[in-house]
C-alpha cells in the first residue's frame, strides 16, 4: 500500500477494517467492480487513476471494448469533452 494508506491502516486499524469490509459487502461481480473503478475515476477527472484502473482491468482480462463502453456511457452525465479525455487516457498505452 502507498505510504499514507499504510499509515492510516496502522494508526486507525478499526476504521481500516470497516473500510475493507465495505468492498466485501458489495454484490458486484469482479468484472463489474473492475469497470466501475475507471468510471468513477473518469467522473472526477483523475487521469492517473484512470490509467491505474485501466492497467489493472487489462491485466484481469477486461477487453478494451468494454473499457471504451465506460467512456461512451460518460457522455450523457459528464459531457463529450470529459468522455473524450477518458478515451484518450484509456488509449494511452504508455501509461494505461
Amino acid at each position: 500500500m502507498p505510504g499514507a494508506t499504510d499509515d492510516l491502516a496502522q494508526q486507525h486499524a478499526d476504521i481500516w477494517s470497516a473500510f475493507s469490509s465495505l468492498g466485501k459487502a458489495c454484490t458486484l461481480t469482479d468484472r463489474e467492480k473492475r469497470l466501475v473503478k475507471p468510471a468513477l475515476a473518469i467522473g472526477v477527472a483523475c487521469g492517473e487513476a484512470v490509467y491505474s484502473h485501466t492497467r489493472r482491468a487489462r491485466s484481469e482480462g477486461i477487453a478494451d471494448a468494454a473499457l471504451h463502453q465506460v467512456t461512451f456511457r460518460a457522455i450523457g452525465p459528464l459531457g463529450l469533452p470529459r468522455a473524450g479525455a477518458a478515451g484518450a487516457w484509456i488509449e494511452d498505452r504508455e501509461k494505461a
